[in-house]
C-alpha cells in the first residue's frame, strides 16, 4: 500500500533515523510528533517509535482471483479475525471475504493480530451474507460450510477447484439456514472432549489442508488444481502477493 505520511517519537528518532531517511528519499511525508503525542494517537500503552498512515482499502467478489477464499461470517472477534487474516495470507488465500456483522477489518486490534497481512490479502466487506455466498457462487467458487459434527472429514475433502470456506460466528457458528444453502460441509473430526475449536484454530487447519493439497499435487500455492480458467479480473493486491 502507498504510504502517506510516517510519524515518529522525537524521543526515539535515533533508533528509525535509517527508516526515515529511506521515506523521505521516495518522497513520504515524515513529522516528528512532540514526547508524549504517540501514545494518545495510538491505542496501545507502549507503542513503536514509528507509526505509518496508508490507505483503506477493499475489494470486490468479481475482483477476486481464483484459488481458496476464506469468509468470515459474522466473526466478530478483533483477534480472531487478524489471526484468520494472517492465516489466509500464510496459506496462499486469494482473498477473504467479511461477511454480515463481522468486525472490521481495520479495528486497530484486528491489524496488529494480522501482523501486517490485512495489507496484504485482498479483502471485501459485505454487510449481507447471503449476498456475499451468492456473488461467490455465481462468480465460480463452491461454498463449503463449516460445521462440528455432519460434514465430510477435511482430509478427505476437494479443495482443489475454486472454494469459498465459510467459518461461521466464534459462539453460534453458522446458521442453520446458511448451512442448508452451502454445496457441502466440512468437520475436523477431533479425538478429545472438547465441544470445538476456536474459529482461528480451525480455520488454519482448513487452510493449510487445502495449501498441502496444492502442493501435492503440484499446483501454484496461491492457485487452484483446475485446467479451465476462470473468467475474473485480478484484485488490487494481486501483484503484491
Amino acid at each position: 500500500r502507498p504510504v502517506e505520511g510516517i510519524y515518529l517519537d522525537e524521543a526515539q528518532v535515533d533508533q528509525v533515523a535509517d527508516l526515515a531517511e529511506q521515506a523521505a528519499s521516495i518522497g513520504i511525508r515524515v513529522h516528528t510528533l512532540a514526547r508524549g503525542v504517540l501514545e494518545k494517537v495510538t491505542d496501545t500503552v507502549t507503542p513503536q517509535p514509528v507509526l505509518a498512515v496508508v490507505p483503506i482499502t477493499t475489494t470486490t467478489i468479481d475482483q477476486l482471483e481464483p484459488g481458496l477464499v476464506l469468509v468470515l461470517a459474522e466473526v466478530r472477534d478483533p483477534g480472531n479475525a487478524g489471526t484468520l487474516l494472517r492465516t489466509a495470507e500464510a496459506s496462499g488465500c486469494t482473498g477473504v471475504v467479511l461477511a454480515g456483522e463481522a468486525v472490521d477489518p481495520f479495528n486497530p486490534k484486528t491489524v496488529r493480530s494480522s501482523a501486517g497481512t490485512v495489507l496484504w490479502v485482498p479483502l471485501v466487506v459485505d454487510p449481507d451474507i447471503g449476498h456475499a455466498l451468492l456473488s461467490l457462487s455465481s462468480h465460480g467458487f463452491r461454498t463449503r460450510g463449516t460445521t462440528m459434527e455432519g460434514g465430510t472429514p477435511y482430509d478427505e475433502a476437494d479443495w482443489g477447484a475454486p472454494v469459498a470456506l465459510v467459518l461461521g460466528n466464534e459462539a453460534h457458528g453458522l446458521d442453520p439456514a446458511q448451512l442448508a444453502e452451502m454445496d457441502d460441509l466440512v468437520s475436523v473430526p477431533m479425538a478429545g472432549t472438547a465441544e470445538s475449536l476456536n474459529v482461528g484454530v480451525a480455520g488454519a487447519v482448513l487452510c493449510f489442508e487445502a495449501l498441502r493439497q496444492r502442493r501435492a499435487q503440484g499446483g501454484h500455492p496461491r492457485g487452484p488444481i483446475y485446467d479451465e480458467p476462470m473468467t475474473s479480473g485480478p484484485s488490487e493486491g494481486a501483484d503484491a502477493n
